[in-house]
């Protein structure tokens, strides 16, 4: 390796901690303060940047600082995901509708177990998804169920619930990420969300009612209304 190509190597490294540092104290401090509350000097601050203009130089602005924590933690979550399909289907090749909806619930929930770090983003952002005036599935394929783990994850639902069509589907799904998303947000928030056997009943009672959502039959009134 050449010198040139060390000392690119070491400001490459240099500005990805500085990046990570900046995005794990806007976490922080969100988690803490609320987004409305949070300062970019503040994040600086925290992150130990002694160039104020840091956050700026990274990230343009807040928001490209809050979209490159959304992204990076969408990537984490689908790769844990993924690797929880992977070992779902090599020991069940059609697995139960419970095992696929837990899909929906233990990727974020082992990583906030994990992570003090990952805990304060649910903290933080958890509440988004519920407050959106948006179609909550577009939203979800940018921000954390979105690739290859999420289409499969879609995929295993829809052959899971034959009795569902298009349009019922997606409603359910809506209701089910908004479900997942301020259950999520509120366990975040309580001491010790993420830890013991109080967490464990919160994971599996928050399935349960997903299995629930998704699994009851379609109404006739509810089939009058699509026709």
């Amino acid at each position: 390796m050449t010198a040139l190509q060390k000392n690119f190597d070491s400001r490459q490294a240099r500005s990805e901690a500085t990046k990570s540092a900046l995005m794990r104290a806007a976490e922080k401090l969100i988690a803490e303060n609320g987004v409305e509350n949070v300062s970019i000097s503040d994040i600086v601050t925290v992150a130990k940047q002694k160039n104020q203009s840091a956050l700026q130089y990274h990230f343009t602005n807040l928001n490209g600082l809050i979209d490159a924590i959304l992204e990076t933690r969408s990537a984490e979550t689908h790769e844990r995901r993924a690797t929880l399909i992977d070992e779902l289907l090599t020991a069940n090749a059609q697995p139960s509708l419970r095992d696929i909806c837990m899909l929906m619930v233990y990727p974020s929930f082992s990583l906030a177990r994990e992570s003090s770090e990952y805990h304060n983003y649910v903290k933080a952002f958890g509440h988004a998804l519920v407050l959106s005036e948006r179609s909550l599935l577009s939203i979800v394929q940018r921000h954390g169920g979105g690739g290859t783990s999420g289409q499969q994850t879609a995929e295993l639902l829809k052959a899971a619930l034959p009795h569902l069509d298009p349009v019922h589907y997606q409603q359910r799904m809506e209701a089910a990420v908004r479900l997942c998303s301020a259950s999520m947000y509120y366990q975040a928030r309580q001491p010790q969300g993420f830890k013991g056997k109080q967490a464990d009943r919160f994971l599996h009672g928050l399935v349960d009612a997903i299995v629930g959502l998704m699994s009851g039959p379609v109404s006739p009134q509810s089939e009058a209304l699509i026709s």
